[in-house]
């Protein structure tokens, strides 16, 4: 190139070789070594749009991963469907990550050759990109593990998330400094240029007038072009169509910019028609998230409504079963056994009635508490009465401790619910453990009952969500009309109590050798 650029300057410079000497040749070679400058920076400029190109690709491809993985969590998808589904945009991801770090290793030689301090910049991109590896491994196998817990999951997606976009905004950042910078040297490079040409301009300034017709001014010419393509080009206008009339350095460099500008305008429309596609997504998963928020409103409205009418519908021939037992009683005749006994057992039915009407009435948000002075040997009588066939149907042994003489402060109702299920609770977890315990506890200046059990007991890091609404351990009972965890929690605080949890259990409190659950429920005393 250098020898061709060298003959037509021959036969350009005819008579006047001898006179512009050494002065023609340095000049010469500055232009030579400014052009083959510019084309250096101008291939790391397209090499950076390419990597901020890959680096926009591949934030489409974790957004998809994140939709699609969302979407499998809140379907209630298996863990091999998921990982069906996961896979193809997670193996795309994994080769984009190729590419990207394929990319770096070419940056690092071509900083090395420009002479410019970016090789370290480069390298902390390709720590950012092994961490983003790193967390898209670990997120991966959280998401196709066998498990079904969907806060976990979400927990997965979340933490991916909130690591992987910093570090890819990182480092389009940082790519778009380092293009910056090139496109920078590039115009102080032509300024640099300029300037030497002023100076050997007034040197020579007699023969240079001779020649710069023919040759200065339409090379000027070309790299204002350049400069304006470049300009268009930084603004985002790819409409760049530079005349290529000569197979010089410029002419290469025309080619090039053209080449580019193409390239960057194709990539655009990739990525506007990824981006309305994702768009159009998330409206249509949005609208059918709606649709399905309203279909399970109407659901549980309707259910609300059965329970209601079910319990109002019952109550009123229980209530004149009542009364005709109540009468038989009186009269004192042989059948006052049996009378006594449909009186118990109608107060029962009675009494589960009134459990459902108040669940139903705490999933409407209008709980109704009803505070009375309540003897707690009568709510360990009633407990253990309504729960003895349960366990003795489990297999298991009830012990129930001397209950002091002592009266709570608390709707006796709700607080026989809230012990009947902490029971029902250890029935269904701890039936290998064989024994449960039914003791008075006293903590804080309250006073009530706590339920022990034999069995596995409860992760550290469960204990924390046992209470919450939606969590396994706050999942309502299957059996019966018992209360969750989370809906004990509210009952007990709501009339000043409170609710604590115990796991494993003190080896002085223990029923058994395995490490066991305690739960407490504590009440105000009746004030003296």
């Amino acid at each position: 190139m250098a020898r061709r650029l060298v003959e037509s300057l021959k036969a350009k410079l005819g008579l006047g070789a001898a006179l512009l000497g050494v002065g023609t040749i340095l000049t010469a070679g500055i232009l030579y070594v400014g052009m083959t400058e510019v084309a250096q920076r101008l291939d790391a400029a397209l090499a950076s749009e390419n990597r901020i190109a890959r680096y926009s690709a591949l934030s489409t491809q974790t957004s998809t991963f994140l939709v699609i993985a969302t979407e499998m969590i809140q379907t209630g998808q298996s863990h091999e469907i998921r990982s069906d589904r996961i896979l193809p945009i997670v193996n795309q991801i994994r080769d984009t990550f190729s590419l990207l770090h394929a990319d770096l290793e070419v940056a690092v030689d071509q900083a090395r050759e420009l002479g410019i301090d970016e090789q370290s910049r480069h390298g902390t991109q390709s720590l950012g990109l092994a961490r983003m590896e790193a967390m898209l491994n670990s997120t991966m196998r959280g998401l196709t593990a066998s498990t079904e817990d969907q806060a976990r999951l979400r927990a997965y997606i979340d933490t991916f998330a909130t690591s992987v976009d910093p570090l890819l905004n990182q480092a389009v950042n940082a790519e778009v400094l380092f293009r910056n910078n090139i496109l920078s040297g590039i115009e102080e490079l032509r300024r640099s240029l300029s300037r030497i040409a002023i100076v050997i301009g007034i040197l020579s300034l007699l023969i240079l007038l001779g020649f710069y017709l023919g040759l200065i001014r339409p090379q000027f010419l070309r790299l204002d072009r350049l400069r304006e393509a470049a300009r268009q080009i930084s603004q985002e206008n790819f409409a760049v169509a530079l005349p290529i009339s000569r197979s010089d350095e410029i002419g290469q460099l025309y080619q090039e910019t053209n080449r580019m500008a193409l390239a960057l305008s194709e990539r655009q429309n990739v990525i506007r028609a990824e981006w309305a596609r994702l768009n159009e997504t998330i409206e249509q998963r949005t609208e059918e998230l709606r649709a399905a928020n309203a279909t399970l409103e109407k659901i549980d409205e309707n259910r609300r409504r059965f329970f209601a009418d079910v319990s109002h519908e019952l109550r009123t021939p229980l209530t004149v079963i009542l009364m005709e037992a109540q009468l038989g009683q009186q009269e004192g005749s042989d059948t006052q056994a049996a009378f006594a006994t449909i009186s118990a057992r109608a107060a029962r039915l009675n009494r589960r009635i009134d459990d459902l009407l108040r669940v139903a009435r705490s999933d409407t948000g209008r709980l109704a508490l009803e505070p009375a002075k309540v003897c707690l040997d009568v709510i360990a009588r009633d407990v253990v009465e309504e729960i003895q066939a349960e366990v003795d149907n489990a297999g298991m042994q009830l012990e129930t401790v001397a209950m002091p003489d002592v009266a709570l402060h608390c709707d006796a109702n709700w607080l026989r619910q809230v012990i009947v299920g902490l029971v029902r609770n250890a029935i269904r977890h701890a039936r290998n453990g064989a024994k449960l315990r039914l003791a008075p506890d006293q903590a804080n200046g309250l006073f009530g009952l706590s339920v022990t059990d034999n069995g596995p007991g409860i992760a550290p890091d469960d204990q924390n969500r046992v209470f919450d609404r939606f969590s396994q351990g706050g999942q309502p009972n299957a059996q019966g009309f018992g209360i969750g965890l989370a809906l004990a929690k509210w009952v007990t605080e709501a009339q000043g109590g409170e609710i604590s949890l115990q796991s494993p259990v003190e080896a002085d409190e223990a029923i058994g050798t395995a490490p066991g659950t305690k739960i407490s429920v504590r009440l105000p005393l009746v004030a003296p």
